[in-house]
């Protein structure tokens, strides 16, 4: 029976895998990197060796990011085990026609070595401000995916002036927010079992060092199956925010709506935020829905700051 649960939990974490890079081996992302975005950061950082982005020196790491456009700074954060270009490539060259937008790689991830460090939603979100600092961006707008998602809500918690509004899509702010089927795929991520996998394709062909995966994928498992209450931090958050979660995610619908509800509920402004579910989508296929994402998305971030 253990034999059989356990067969049945890895099945579940490379399916997960799986469907986290539905849309990884579909092309690559229209060029849309302007040649003033490129000449700025280069002056600085050192760009990537196939030219398409560059690297950082912030907490001790080499954080790999990409510049899109012109305008005012959006930075992207992908989920777990995958990078800005296979999360957001639907929707990077609409938003980028009026907007200067920073796809990053987390610690581990993607283009971004890995260092001697677990890695924890604090200590990406200080990552990001970091970055956002380093790049002179001021108060960013910040859109976070799952995983990412978390990291943004601890980037506004955290480092406040830093953050503009911020989108988050298919998140939790409490672990137990995660339906048992996906905390339990969480659990049974095996780095041997997913070899093969499209998103450990993505990896291989990105990553500096493709012997670092078996190290991602656990230290990427460790942070999933921790638990976390972030409820007095978001009760104080006043940044203006925008929830997404599929019709099919992988979290509870009411976990979403508390959130919403909570989010600066204990700040002078109160809360404001809110909810938008899109529809037709689950949680491994909605960044991909930029026909239905951009509507929402794009109203959102040209609305003033202090609009709920």
């Amino acid at each position: 029976m253990k034999t059989m649960k356990k067969a049945a939990f890895t099945l579940a974490a490379v399916t997960l895998s799986m469907l986290l890079a539905t849309a990884c081996t579909t092309g690559e992302t229209t060029d849309t990197n302007t040649a003033a975005a490129k000449s700025t950061a280069a002056v600085l950082d050192t760009a990537s060796a196939d030219g398409k982005g560059f690297y950082a020196p912030v907490n001790g790491q080499r954080l790999y990011y990409e510049i899109h456009g012109a305008g005012r700074p959006l930075v992207l954060i992908h989920g777990g085990l995958s990078t800005g270009e296979a999360n957001f490539a639907a929707l990077l060259p609409e938003l980028a026609k009026t907007r200067k937008v920073v796809a990053v790689d987390l610690q581990g991830h993607g283009h971004t070595p890995d260092i001697d460090r677990p890695l924890r939603y604090e200590g990406l979100a200080d990552d990001i401000a970091a970055l956002i600092t380093h790049l002179g961006l001021g108060k960013a707008d910040v859109l976070g995916y799952s995983l990412g998602g978390g990291v943004a809500l601890q980037l506004a918690a955290r480092t406040p002036d830093l953050v503009n509004k911020m989108i988050v899509a298919s998140a939790t702010y409490r672990s137990d927010g995660w339906v048992p089927e996906t905390r339990a795929g969480m659990a049974a991520m095996d780095p041997d079992a997913m070899f093969g996998s499209p998103i450990h394709d993505v990896y291989a062909r990105t990553a500096p060092n493709p012997g670092d995966w078996r190290a991602l994928v656990t230290k990427t498992r460790r942070l999933l199956t921790e638990n976390y209450d972030w409820t007095a931090q978001m009760a104080t958050v006043s940044t203006p925010a925008l929830f997404l979660t599929a019709e099919n995610d992988a979290l509870y619908r009411e976990h979403i709506r508390d959130l919403t509800a909570l989010l600066g509920s204990k700040t002078p402004s109160g809360s404001r935020s809110r909810l938008e579910v899109v529809p037709g989508t689950t949680h491994y296929d909605i960044t991909y829905r930029a026909d239905l994402l951009l509507p929402l998305i794009t109203p959102f971030l040209d609305s003033p700051a202090t609009a709920k």
